[in-house]
């Protein structure tokens, strides 16, 4: 998992082509202005999801992992924490493939704050649990992009 702030892309240089594409689009569009769902960028290949929801106790929220696609959590406003760890630590369910969900139980290794302009990259090694609250419930709006591996 790679944890970093879009105003520092020169430091992420590394990253492959798709995850770039991801912050070219975000500098490029005004995502607040996009309606919550999804939004394809280069078909199948590159999309994200508009979310918004209103963060939570880690009690009230589940772990997930996926195998196709690896996640680009982009804050465009409020407070989330997210907690992580890697699927070898955490007890696997049923994956569905239809909606590249792997269904994951068990503790958190650590946690990562975002905050407007923070992102998190997820690839299919890590386990995520998003939607965590911080300090206290949050309204938080952000872009999910889907990189297909």
């Amino acid at each position: 998992m790679v944890f970093g702030n879009i105003n520092n892309l020169a430091e992420y240089a590394f990253l492959p082509e798709n995850v770039q594409k991801c912050f070219a689009y975000a500098r490029e569009h005004d995502l607040l202005e996009y309606g919550k769902g999804s939004h394809e960028i280069e078909g199948k290949e590159l999309y994200f999801n508009r979310a918004e929801y209103t963060t939570t106790e880690a009690e009230n929220r589940f772990w997930e992992a996926h195998r196709e696609y690896l996640d680009v959590h982009l804050i465009l406003s409020g407070t989330e924490r997210v907690d992580v760890n890697f699927i070898g630590n955490l007890a696997a369910g049923r994956y569905v493939e239809q909606e590249d969900f792997l269904p994951l139980e068990g503790e958190k290794n650590a946690s990562v704050i975002l905050q407007p302009g923070d992102f998190l990259i997820c690839y299919p090694s890590d386990g995520h649990m998003t939607g965590v609250q911080a300090d206290a419930p949050n309204l938080v709006k952000k872009v999910i992009f889907k990189v297909k591996i």
